[in-house]
């Protein structure tokens, strides 16, 4: 049986949520992982690199889970912006000027 119509736009801010999260946590590793790189140059075996060190295990950890997440829900990466950019735009030129 296909799914629904509210099924399938939920599918997709599901998919489209996690996405945007996804990125989020790859930001955030980036951004512990250069934390830490500088904080055990200036002060190897810290606490603040311990804390730089458990941040930088849970924002990848995180990131992880959504990327598993994403291959559950079976949605290729670039069905929805294909599919997107695929339908025509019915805005009329009215304006007279070219469309670039």
């Amino acid at each position: 049986m296909a799914p629904m119509k509210s099924e399938r736009s939920q599918l997709k801010r599901a998919v489209r949520q996690l996405r945007r999260i996804r990125s989020f946590y790859a930001a955030a590793m980036v951004l512990w992982a250069g934390s830490a790189a500088l904080t055990s140059w200036q002060a190897a075996g810290s606490r603040q690199l311990m804390v730089c060190v458990v941040l930088l295990a849970v924002f990848a950890a995180l990131f992880v889970m959504a990327n598993v997440a994403l291959r559950r829900l079976g949605v290729p990466a670039t069905a929805a912006r294909v599919q997107r950019h695929a339908t025509t735009s019915t805005v009329s030129n009215a304006g007279g000027r070219a469309a670039a």
